[in-house]
């Protein structure tokens, strides 16, 4: 499987990097591609921008080990992770994921997969700038980790 992972500031184009996955992606028949943006409201103060922290080298690591993981279950022959750190504003792209697969099925699973469980092992802390002027880190949410949890039985 062609793997490709990336943390960074900079913004993402979509169009781009799915034809660089595309080149990668041998007799591909499905590519799923998932794009995580800033939601503007979340609560009773609106947010301003999203701060994104990240472990430089452990949190590339641990994501690639989520993708080979994923490899393991799902007959993938691409896998394209770019996510953004530093302060994000609100409609900005936050995750690019992209997994292609000679079928749907296995290219469907493997994204669900690869996006349950960045979001509860991938090492990045965010926090939330409100348009009030407060802040908060964003603690872990409980339905993150119950999506996580389902695939332990196999789903």
């Amino acid at each position: 499987m062609w793997l490709d992972i990336t943390v960074r500031e900079a913004p993402f184009v979509v169009a781009f990097e799915e034809e660089r996955l595309l080149a990668e992606a041998g007799d591909a028949g499905a590519v799923v591609t998932f794009q995580g943006r800033v939601r503007g409201q979340d609560g009773a103060v609106p947010l301003a921008a999203l701060h994104l922290e990240h472990y430089p080298g452990v949190t590339e690591d641990e994501i690639a080990r989520i993708a080979r993981d994923a490899e393991t279950r799902w007959p993938l022959t691409a896998c394209r992770v770019l996510h953004r750190v530093g302060r994000l504003a609100v409609g900005e792209g936050i995750v690019l994921l992209m997994v292609a697969s000679r079928h749907r099925a296995a290219a469907f699973a493997a994204a669900e997969y690869l996006m349950d469980y960045l979001k509860t092992e991938a090492p990045f802390w965010k926090r939330e700038e409100f348009v009030d002027g407060s802040s908060r880190w964003v603690d872990a949410k409980a339905c993150d980790n119950s999506a996580a949890r389902r695939w332990e039985a196999g789903a």
